[in-house]
């Protein structure tokens, strides 16, 4: 039964192209990140590396984006600079969904108090922009990677909170709730394993989705300096140095905003056609 499941959802997921694309995408992206070391021709370009001679060289069959005012590969750089995206991008969901949906589950279940409590500062949070609210927390924080992953969190967690209390408002009155408080079931077993099992279409397709903004809102703050610092490699901080440069060594930013560019497509077309095989609303 299981095996006819999952071949009837892959022909569903498979029926978008777009979709099949964004698995493509993220899926080789992954890879490299993971083998990163052994893909890139120059694996010891990410980190503090010098070779002066070859500096400043346009893309080429050696180097395929070129190199850096400092004589690093630009294409090697990538992608390492994609595993520092994803390892910000998974840290941060690690720490935001767990919150924000225990929070959302709570305040929907019980109501009352515990409900206008937990949701009003769940709305001031997303009264303020993410972005706005980030800078904000950068501004009191020592500016690394570290600091990038609590930042992003604390604005984070508020739209789990958000999705998961309107899902539970409606879950906790059907019929298999109702039969659980009946034969005596726990208010811990009735929310997370009744409840929350029935959350978790909507909770993976919102991760998937929101893994592209949180790459996209780390780039954002490194590229502003209050992100990754050198010499890690990072796709923003990358892209703010080479616009310095500009327009006459364009590869040194256009090629690490493209970067960006499609892994957050990638992580968006993905998102979307979850988003069609489990018939969700976000």
């Amino acid at each position: 039964m299981m095996k006819i499941f999952k071949s009837r959802g892959w022909y569903k997921f498979s029926k978008n192209p777009l979709s099949v694309i964004g698995l493509l995408i993220v899926s080789i992206i992954v890879l490299m990140s993971i083998f990163a070391n052994y893909l890139t021709p120059f694996p010891e370009h990410a980190g503090p590396f010098v070779d002066i001679p070859n500096k400043i060289k346009p893309p080429s069959s050696t180097y395929f984006f070129g190199t850096d005012k400092i004589g690093r590969d630009t294409f090697s750089r990538i992608i390492f600079g994609y595993r520092t995206s994803l390892y910000l991008g998974v840290i941060v969901l690690c720490i935001a969904v767990p919150i924000g949906t225990s929070l959302g589950l709570i305040a929907g279940y019980f109501g009352g108090k515990i409900d206008a409590i937990i949701m009003r500062i769940t709305d001031i949070f997303l009264s303020i922009p993410p972005l706005v609210l980030a800078l904000s927390i950068m501004a009191f924080l020592k500016p690394t990677l570290t600091n990038a992953m609590i930042a992003v969190s604390m604005m984070w967690w508020p739209w789990y909170t958000r999705l998961i209390y309107n899902l539970t408002r409606s879950l906790k009155n059907e019929g298999f709730v109702i039969s659980s408080k009946i034969v005596g079931a726990s208010h811990f077993h009735i929310i997370f394993r009744e409840i929350l099992p029935n959350c978790s279409a909507s909770l993976i397709t919102k991760i998937t989705l929101d893994m592209g903004f949180v790459i996209l809102i780390g780039s954002s703050l490194s590229f502003l300096g209050l992100g990754v610092q050198p010499p890690t490699p990072d796709l923003g901080t990358m892209v703010s140095q080479g616009s310095k440069y500009l327009p006459d060594i364009w590869w040194l930013s256009v090629f690490p905003g493209l970067a960006i560019l499609v892994i957050v497509l990638g992580f968006n077309l993905l998102g979307d056609g979850l988003k069609d095989l489990f018939d969700v609303e976000i």
